[in-house]
């Protein structure tokens, strides 16, 4: 059966509303942590002149990715929508690919907090120059969650895994920007989200 996630298709319209206009001049994109592959049939549908490669984790791949990209397929073609590759943070050798714009959702208060070093440590060498980093999900600010809900999901989180947690936006922004990345913007979104955007210097 094909998987399916209710917070991709209650998500997918707000997220697109931010990251089409930021996204109106690439042409290739890395999405790291495809999930169910529900994002990207959608953003890549929406977006034609992007060609949009998933990727997800070994022990996370399953037939669920398939079977919405072969949804998707058009005379058996993926058009713009490539197969997922494996991309775990922890490997040594990351893809040799370049792109204009790496996406992740819903993926960096899952990580350990190495995980999500290593995230920024290995991104960016993705990107071509002057390429967009923009992530999604919760955040917190000065040590402070931004919502009662966000607090109670940070709890629900350690409670399944001690190591993930609701990451505070200034810890990450240090990790981009030592690795060259320079903050565009920070956007709020609903559900207590953020959409975050990072830009490589050229």
């Amino acid at each position: 059966m094909k998987p399916y996630s209710e917070s991709c298709e209650q998500n997918k319209a707000a997220i697109l509303q931010v990251i089409q206009p930021l996204l109106a001049q690439s042409n290739s994109l890395l999405e790291i942590g495809s999930g169910t592959g529900q994002h990207a049939v959608y953003f890549s549908h929406v977006m034609p002149h992007i060609q949009w490669q998933t990727s997800e984790r070994s022990d996370r791949m399953n037939q669920g990715i398939q079977m919405w990209l072969d949804e998707y397929c058009v005379d058996g073609k993926l058009d713009n929508l490539q197969a997922p590759i494996i991309l775990d943070v922890q490997q040594s050798t990351w893809p040799e690919i370049k792109v204009d714009a790496l996406f992740s959702a819903n993926t960096l208060h899952i990580m350990s907090w190495d995980d999500v070093e290593k995230f920024f440590s290995q991104a960016p060498a993705l990107l071509n120059d002057n390429g967009l980093l923009i992530v999604y999900g919760p955040f917190n600010y000065q040590g402070q969650y931004t919502s009662e809900s966000n607090r109670q999901f940070d709890v629900w989180l350690k409670n399944h895994d001690e190591n993930s947690a609701i990451r505070d936006f200034s810890a990450v922004n240090t990790l981009a920007e030592a690795q060259g990345l320079k903050l565009l913007q920070d956007y709020p979104m609903p559900a207590n989200n953020r959409i975050l955007c990072w830009k490589k210097k050229g």
